[in-house]
């Protein structure tokens, strides 16, 4: 008896099951949060290691925004810290974008708290231009400056998509500008003799009507570059950092333009790389001939101090730590998602 009832009892719940479908099959993550850690760092090389991954399906017309930051404090010692996000498709397309800047030794108070704990945020849009998905991932990059090893304490961090469908222009592209990460590394000095770095830059781009775009420019900037024979003889850089966005008129004359997201950018020697976020909502004008043609770029006015650079993209950077296989990261970069 039992056994016919447990029978019965089967068939109810494979006839149930029946009418509600088969269980959906588990999905790829697209946001993780990273685990908190103290990480030893090595003089003069990198310490490398991958803090977490996300997974997107994408069609060839496909837009995404990918967000990655990262907290870090504590450090035993002066510390170079990177937040490198690299993806690459089933497709065989790929991207890699990477923002760092030192983190000062934790026992040094009279430096400002903003340097001894530090957040670093490297966002950007992907567009693999063909189906496949995507996977992103985020890797803590890290090297000691003083003498032999350093620690420093991931405190949080996270790795999302935050928009899984970014509007394109109408040429299919997105709004974006950047050096990609094929180029060997190159950096745009900034000096009395050369004050002032437009780039990134877009050209004049179409899009569908839109209430505006929400744009973002995300800077590297370094001080003392190059660094003389026996030192930098002045321990800091001062740059202004601004956003320009254009709307253009049907006819080719400007109809608005936006420079309100603007820094005033103190870069020590100590620092020596300084990353500068930067964001505007514009909203879009209508009327009075304007039509949904914009521009946007970085500019970078070098103020006082020493020497400087705009890092556009990276050198060879190691595949993980002690590999001597190598690749390239966009760094300094802009982009704009419509609203």
């Amino acid at each position: 008896m039992k056994r016919r009832i447990f029978a019965a009892a089967v068939a109810c719940a494979a006839t149930f099951a029946g009418l509600l479908g088969a269980a959906p099959a588990a999905q790829a993550a697209t946001s993780v949060t990273f685990t908190p850690r103290t990480v030893t760092s090595p003089h003069e090389t990198q310490y490398v290691a991958a803090l977490g991954s996300v997974q997107l399906s994408m069609t060839a017309n496909q837009t995404a925004y990918v967000y990655s930051t990262l907290r870090a404090n504590n450090a035993s010692n002066t510390t170079l810290i990177d937040n490198e996000v690299r993806c690459s498709s089933t497709s065989g397309w790929t991207k890699n974008e990477v923002l760092g800047q030192n983190v000062i030794i934790a026992s040094a108070t009279g430096t400002p708290a903003s340097l001894r704990d530090i957040n670093i945020t490297t966002r950007f849009l992907v567009h693999p231009g063909a189906a496949g998905t995507v996977t992103c991932t985020t890797y803590l990059r890290s090297a000691n400056l003083g003498l032999g090893n350093s620690t420093v304490r991931l405190a949080s961090g996270e790795l999302k998509f935050a928009d899984t469908s970014v509007a394109n222009t109408t040429a299919g592209t997105p709004p974006q500008a950047d050096d990609g990460d094929t180029p060997p590394g190159r950096v745009i000095g900034l000096s009395s003799a050369a004050p002032t770095v437009r780039e990134p830059a877009t050209g004049i781009f179409e899009m569908a009507p839109v209430t505006g775009l929400s744009v973002f420019g995300d800077m590297e900037l370094m001080a003392c570059y190059p660094e003389p024979k026996g030192g930098c003889p002045v321990n800091s850089m001062t740059a202004r950092v601004t956003l320009f966005v254009n709307q253009w008129k049907a006819d080719g004359t400007l109809c608005k333009s936006d420079a309100s997201s603007s820094v005033t950018a103190l870069v020590r020697r100590d620092v020596h790389h300084y990353v500068v976020p930067l964001n505007t909502r514009f909203t879009a004008a209508t009327g009075n001939g304007c039509v949904p043609k914009f521009n946007f770029y970085v500019k970078t006015d070098w103020v006082s101090g020493s020497t400087g650079a705009v890092q556009m993209a990276s050198g060879g950077l190691p595949d993980a730590a002690g590999s001597t296989a190598k690749h390239y990261d966009a760094m300094s970069h802009a982009f704009a998602v419509a609203y």
